[in-house]
């Protein structure tokens, strides 16, 4: 694992020394980041890429305000010329900012990625080798005319100290492989692809084998030949069936960013839009069916955002956003919660050392029903069955969207069919949420993630994670490319 190039026992001591006279609260964020990516592409390797950040975020709050500093000079003067920074710009804004209160961190805690196969086992020749062997084996045609394996690795260690007495420190390790195959004939062509990059997450070596990389190029190469000859998806009002890979994203854009709490106090209004939910629909609103369980969980084992502590050092535990279909808590850390005067969730995250922490999704995800993939294929009458991700759009207040993916499969008198290309589906979320008519048990349950969330100004990219089984939706406007 990384190791931290400035001990916490040291940022501590720095900040007791340079903490300015008049400051409430001053907490001191350093991060230390390690990445390296690897690509074979159409059997030629790609220049390795590697990358190394550092830095620090102090917070300062001070007379009733609140400011921030980001440096990258740890030294105790570096440190020094930030405190005073931020408690400058602490003392500018007070009596203007919101829920500007010292959050008094005294606790101390720890959390490391489970990684049961670090990367030092594989050279990089052995890791090079592998991406060989995927790329060779997409190439099952000579009508794949593109393909690409990659393979990145992140290593980020956290530590947050706070005047107040408390420490915080976190070690992550993530594991991104990707995969896919471009297959051409006269003038159409089609992709497929290894989840779309969700097939991600906490851990070493052992990621890749969680969904099958070492074998699964074959099948992704022959279904991109498959596609070149499918018909187009069926246009028409039908039963939906979604798979994992792509309800993340449903669960992503049309659960996640309208629940996340700043947005619904205004603060992405000028950048990335509002939300459709206001803060009177919780405890009432009917999100969906009553077979809708949604969960916050930051503490399952191995998903791409899995922690002990936000970035602010609140503990993170498991809590129900949506119950039996009912609207209950949002995505709102503790300043979000102080202004909206309601509870929310840890989940104040910041990208990097020279970003503060906001409201962002962390695991979210659908809790697993009861019913087996065979019983939800064998209620569909007339229906497709989408996996994967190709494109999306939803509006400014995340609420009507279009989607469209990969590959379908045609569902018809309850059995599976053939393929189709160019699946796509629209709806309004609250509509599409309540028409859910079927939810997969713990066989049909895959742990994925998205590694790149945009939001914020300055922009912020973090990794999200989501869990989703099969689910089957009824009553769902569904079309292909020609319609």
């Amino acid at each position: 694992m990384l190791e931290l190039l400035t001990p916490a026992d040291e940022i501590a001591a720095i900040l007791a020394k340079a903490l300015p006279a008049g400051v409430d609260e001053a907490t001191v964020r350093i991060v230390d980041e390690e990445a390296e990516w690897l690509t074979v592409r159409q059997g030629v390797v790609e220049a390795p890429r590697s990358t190394f950040d550092r830095g620090a975020m102090v917070t300062v709050w001070a007379g009733g305000g609140l400011g921030y500093a980001a440096t990258a000079d740890l030294r105790p003067e570096g440190i020094r010329a930030a405190l005073e920074t931020a408690q400058a710009w602490a003392l500018a804004t007070a009596g203007t900012t919101v829920a500007a209160i010292a959050p008094g961190l005294t606790g101390n805690g720890q959390y490391a990625s489970p990684v049961r196969q670090p990367w030092s086992a594989l050279s990089i020749a052995d890791r090079l080798d592998l991406l060989k062997s995927a790329d060779a084996a997409l190439n099952v045609d000579d009508r794949i005319v593109e393909r690409r394996a990659s393979l990145g690795r992140r290593e980020v260690r956290s530590v947050l100290v706070s005047s107040a007495g408390g420490r915080i420190e976190q070690d992550f390790t993530f594991t991104y492989p990707t995969m896919n195959a471009t297959a051409a004939d006269g003038g159409d062509a089609q992709s497929r692809s290894y989840g779309r990059g969700s097939f991600c997450g906490q851990g070493g070596i052992e990621v890749l084998d969680r969904f099958d990389f070492r074998t699964a190029a074959p099948q992704i190469g022959e279904e991109a030949i498959a596609l070149l000859t499918a018909p187009n998806c069926p246009t028409g009002t039908m039963d939906l069936l979604v798979a994992p890979d792509q309800m993340i994203l449903q669960i992503h854009e049309s659960i996640g960013h309208p629940l996340e709490l700043d947005r619904i106090l205004g603060d992405e209004r000028n950048y990335a839009g509002t939300s459709f939910v206001t803060t009177d629909m919780f405890g009432s609103f009917q999100y969906g069916s009553e077979l809708l369980n949604v969960t916050f969980d930051p503490t399952v084992e191995g998903q791409l955002a899995s922690y002990a502590f936000d970035d602010e050092g609140t503990p993170a535990t498991k809590q129900f956003l949506i119950r039996d279909g009912v609207l209950e808590r949002p995505l709102g850390g503790a300043t979000s919660q102080a202004r909206a005067e309601m509870a929310g969730v840890a989940n104040t995250r910041a990208c990097s050392w020279n970003r503060p922490p906001i409201d962002r999704m962390a695991n979210l995800n659908i809790e697993a029903g009861s019913s087996s993939l065979d019983e939800l294929i064998g209620g569909i009458e007339h229906g497709v069955f989408v996996h994967t991700n190709n494109s999306w759009s939803i509006d400014d207040s995340r609420n009507k969207f279009q989607f469209s993916c990969e590959l379908g499969r045609v569902i018809r008198d309850g059995e599976l069919g053939e393929i189709v290309r160019n699946p796509s589906y629209r709806g309004i979320s609250r509509d599409f949420w309540r028409n859910l008519n079927g939810v997969g048990d713990a066989s049909t349950f895959a742990v994925m993630g998205t590694p790149n969330c945009g939001k914020g100004e300055l922009n912020q990219m973090v990794g999200t994670g989501h869990a989703s089984p099969v689910c089957r939706f009824g009553n769902i406007e569904v079309f292909g490319a020609d319609a």
